[in-house]
């Protein structure tokens, strides 16, 4: 290393957050990493029997979760391999927020604050291996059936703390569970949205509708789009070197798609966006201080934090400030360079409706900053040469529950701390009913969650009746009412955070449970620590 670079301020800055960056890393692991099983045989007495649906981040750290403290695990995973969206995310996906608001699992070691795909699928695995997961994951399993033993739950309407259901999985090969956790998150299959004149076999019924009406009249009639049309998710292996990319969305994965085209050698890009979406800045202190505005909505003075992000964020281009959403009525996408490519001309963004896609073009009928979708007049041609489905992904469906769990009015996104179901506390959706939010999905609610699962199986009179759950969320929609999308379409995390603390408040009987249910202390299993006392190699 050179003199001139051992002497530079910005390398002792760099070095000195490195350290501390690493140093809280193991500070959360000595205080709150829960012993892993000593082998694949134990716990030889569980506490209870747990089946987890999907083995992503969120089933592999709920499964180490419920393993550390005493329970048995069964991941049913309908893939070849852990690791859920991100396995098939391109290798440039990564996190938007910083991965110290990223700790999936109390035992995870980032090495750097926006590690990529390849780094968190090591993480998962590792976790999936240290807590003896591999023996209890059922690869390439769908999941076609989940029902309850017949004659169990049926007096949960009154008596929580008696009868409980237990379940069956597909044809109970693997036995009755006492409770099903499912992880399968918000995103299932790419989304391939069909527009006129694109070569797709998705193509909406509408679409369709208005070619056979008629109604996009013009030269252009009929003619097919001639470049590659690729999904967003395919990034990896598309050949982008001289090519103009047209890329439809302009949501996290459209940005991203922005960065990654122009990474492997793209021209130029265009954006077309039907809806615009805030973008804050990768900063660690500024997003935290965002995701703790505790109402989980907009509220009067949250255009001061409209006016800090916009002069932060988009200096010098007022014009993709969004207009018509607040910053606290959706996910917001996290990033720093994005407006500065549309600044530099690398990139078009184009706020409008798709009217038809030609043979190396797409018709768009733009909109102004303050216009509604629909409300474009004027229509314009953009040039392109491929076109990126930047169009998100398909929600998993839930099908496979035989009884009625989720009735109408407390289906996702309205259930009992967002993730129970109001007709069964022994079904926990650990991020499946995830719709918008400030925040992560991957933090540390996941553990807490899960322990408020074990507590429930463990201690009768913790339990909450159909009733308490569907209470709990007519509250929350009273309190929230008129939120945008609803009461529990979007949440940040400090009110995530209050929710779960008053879970413990307004049922005193739960107090004794609160450090184990908020840090995970306690619950650990004798077995554990004889066998690692008795495997111990004696000294001569």
């Amino acid at each position: 290393m050179k003199t001139d670079e051992l002497l530079s301020p910005s390398y002792w800055a760099e070095s000195i957050f490195d350290f501390f960056y690493v140093l809280v890393q193991y500070i959360i692991i000595w205080l709150f990493r829960p012993p892993p099983p000593p082998g694949p045989e134990y716990p030889k007495n569980p506490k209870g029997r747990i089946a987890i649906i999907g083995a992503g981040l969120t089933g592999v750290s709920s499964a180490a979760h419920a393993i550390a403290h005493g329970f048995d695990v069964v991941i049913y995973e309908q893939g070849d391999a852990v690791g859920g969206i991100w396995a098939h995310v391109n290798k440039t996906s990564g996190l938007q927020l910083n991965s110290l608001l990223y700790r999936f699992h109390p035992a995870v070691r980032w090495s750097c604050s926006f590690p990529k795909r390849d780094e968190i699928l090591t993480e998962i695995r590792r976790i999936w291996k240290e807590y003896q997961l591999e023996p209890r994951t059922r690869f390439n399993t769908v999941v076609k059936s989940v029902r309850r033993v017949e004659g169990t739950g049926q007096h949960l309407q009154d008596d929580p703390s008696g009868d409980q259901s237990r379940w069956i999985i597909n044809d109970g090969e693997d036995g009755e569970f006492d409770a099903v956790v499912v992880t399968v998150g918000t995103c299932g299959q790419p989304m391939r949205i069909g527009f006129p004149g694109l070569p797709s076999t998705e193509r909406s019924e509408s679409d369709a509708d208005s070619d056979k009406a008629g109604k996009h009249e013009g030269k252009e009639e009929g003619e097919t789009f001639e470049g590659d049309v690729i999904h967003s998710s395919e990034l990896d292996n598309a050949n982008l070197e001289g090519k103009r990319v047209l890329i439809i969305g302009s949501g996290a994965s459209g940005v991203e798609s922005v960065e990654t085209a122009l990474s492997k050698g793209a021209t130029s890009c265009v954006m077309i966006a039907r809806d615009d979406k805030w973008i804050i800045p990768r900063n660690m202190v500024v997003d935290t201080l965002i995701s703790a505005q505790p109402f989980g909505r907009e509220m009067p003075l949250s255009f001061i934090w409209e006016k800090i992000v916009a002069w932060w964020n988009y200096r010098g281009a007022p014009e993709l400030v969004p207009a018509r959403i607040g910053l606290f009525e959706s996910t917001p996408v996290v990033n720093d360079e994005f407006v500065q490519i549309v600044k530099s001309g690398k990139c078009q963004y184009v706020r409008g409706d798709i009217i038809r896609f030609t043979k190396n073009a797409v018709r768009v009928k733009v909109r102004g900053r303050e216009d509604k979708p629909g409300e474009g007049k004027e229509e314009r041609e953009y040039d392109g040469d491929v076109v990126v489905l930047a169009t998100g992904f398909k929600k998993p469906e839930f099908t496979f529950f035989k009884d009625n769990l989720f009735p109408e009015g407390y289906d996702r996104p309205n259930l009992y701390l967002q993730n129970f179901s109001t007709e069964d506390w022994s079904v926990l959706m650990t991020n499946s009913a995830y719709q918008n939010a400030i925040g992560t999905v991957g933090h540390f609610h996941i553990g807490i969650y899960m322990r408020i699962l074990l507590v429930f199986l463990m201690d009768p009179d913790a339990r909450p009746t159909p009733k308490d759950m569907k209470l709990w969320v007519d509250v929350i929609r009273f309190v929230k009412r008129g939120a945008r999308g609803g009461a529990l379409s979007f949440f940040t995390y400090m009110e995530l955070t209050i929710w779960l603390l008053l879970f413990h408040i307004f049922r005193m009987d739960r107090l004794k449970w609160m450090f184990f249910i908020m840090q995970g202390w306690g619950v650990y299993p004798d077995e554990y620590r004889r066998a690692r006392r008795y495997s111990k190699p004696s000294r001569a």
